[in-house]
């Protein structure tokens, strides 16, 4: 029989941003145990890490929260403009909800902390770059808690909007929604963004908290 053509899948391409040599080291080795993640650059500044990302266009950055030249969850809109299809997941020593909440306000991922375990840190890449969002444990009620009183936009959403709304507050990720909807990935792409935008928010689990809060998700 003739070899196979199918190809194996691309591994999860990840930016580490971290400006401790030791700790980078580290968190890249434990990531690169598992033949479905790579590290395509390491980059020891929020001003490395934006030319990394545009360069190297990963699924994943991994990005420390203090770094030298700022507060990495600063930069997180940025980078999400670097690369198409980016997401952050910002690493911590220390998380609050209010921490968590400028995360998914920026447009971030999640929130890891750093005493996790490694095999935490790779499902939380893996979960990241499925689309989903990842909070530490006792972070996420918290994180729509601080969310639901915040400012929000116009809430008129059409019936897709509305289906939209329903499959993120059920965690389901671009990729799941469009199967369910049974559009193509780029058209749930743009429903989610116009549901971000009719509620004045800047990530799902954002849009959910205020949706929760107006009773939208009854």
């Amino acid at each position: 029989m003739p070899p196979s053509s199918t190809s194996p899948p691309r591994p999860i391409r990840v930016v580490l941003v971290e400006d401790h040599d030791m700790v980078a080291e580290a968190i890249a080795l434990a990531l690169e145990q598992t033949a479905d993640i790579q590290i395509v650059a390491k980059s020891r500044s929020i001003a490395a890490a934006l030319v990394d990302t545009h360069q190297c266009e990963p699924d994943v950055v991994l990005l420390d929260r203090r770094l030298p030249d700022g507060d990495g969850i600063t930069a997180i809109s940025k980078l999400t403009a670097a690369a198409a299809g980016v997401r952050v997941l910002v690493l911590t020593g220390e998380a609050t909800a209010a921490v968590a909440a400028r995360v998914a306000e920026a447009g971030g991922a999640g929130v890891l902390l750093k005493s996790s375990r490694l095999d935490e840190l790779q499902t939380a890449v893996r979960q990241v770059a499925a689309g989903e969002v990842v909070y530490g444990s006792g972070l996420l009620a918290g994180v729509l808690d601080v969310l639901a009183h915040r400012g929000r936009g116009g809430l008129a959403l059409t019936a897709r909007e509305h289906e939209t709304l329903l499959l993120m507050a059920d965690g389901a990720s671009t990729e799941q929604i469009s199967e369910r909807l049974g559009v193509a990935r780029n058209t749930a792409r743009n429903h989610v963004q116009r549901v971000l935008e009719k509620l004045g928010a800047r990530s799902k689990l954002e849009a959910v908290a205020i949706a929760r809060r107006e009773g939208l998700l009854g």
